[in-house]
């Protein structure tokens, strides 16, 4: 068993509630109320720059160039195609200016936003990994649940979603992303704890996360 799969089902109470949580359900067969979308999507944007200085500092941490490349690469179409869904949904859904650039932030977004900060602040390439491999990872998961893409729902603001998330070139990244995480798995074991507790943290936020998406008033 590989460093990533062993974090992974340490934390599989949380893992396996975020993948299969109730608004995943409501996504993935449409019937996710624009509502708490909206909600979802703004508190979901606000991830974007501290994500896009994560994948910089993987590129800078990286130990050799084919790494680099990779990081480069996904970086490239992290600021393409998935802004390009925010600001197409942000359209869509009517979200005024101020709530796209300087909402208030939920505690689950505040908490995702500090662990993404402090991974970066370490400038540790595993710590970076972490953080990195569990966002990918759980939503390649959550994603995968939506089968053939004859049956996705109707709506491009859900479909498009999934799809960004459930595609040959994604699924091929988290493939890749966990094999580099289990090529410079820790070896002292102090290191090892401490990524281990970030990918832990990682885990429980992403399940605090969907469930703020789906109660947005029990956590604004």
């Amino acid at each position: 068993m590989g460093f990533a799969e062993e974090l992974k089902n340490q934390s599989a109470g949380d893992w396996d509630a975020a993948v299969n949580h109730p608004f995943v359900d409501q996504l993935l067969d449409g019937s996710l109320p624009d509502e708490q979308l909206r909600h979802y999507l703004v508190q979901d944007y606000q991830f974007c720059d501290a994500f896009t200085a994560l994948l910089g500092q993987a590129v800078a941490s990286a130990p050799s160039l084919p790494s680099r490349l990779v990081f480069a690469g996904v970086l490239g179409a992290f600021a393409s195609d998935e802004n390009t869904y925010f600001q197409d949904c942000f359209e869509e859904l009517n979200v005024p200016e101020a709530d796209r650039t300087a909402p208030t932030l939920g505690t689950a977004t505040r908490d995702f936003d500090a662990l993404m900060r402090d991974a970066l602040a370490s400038r540790s390439y595993p710590e970076v990994l972490a953080v990195l491999l569990v966002a990918e990872w759980l939503y390649g998961e959550w994603a995968a649940r939506a089968g053939d893409p004859t049956q996705w729902p109707a709506e491009p603001k859900h479909a498009e979603w999934i799809r960004l998330h459930n595609n040959p070139e994604y699924n091929a990244w988290v493939t890749w992303l966990r094999d580099e995480f289990d090529a410079v798995e820790p070896s002292l074991p102090q290191e090892r704890q401490r990524v281990a507790a970030v990918f832990a943290e990682a885990v429980r936020l992403e399940r605090v996360f969907f469930d703020a998406a789906l109660i947005p008033a029990a956590v604004s």
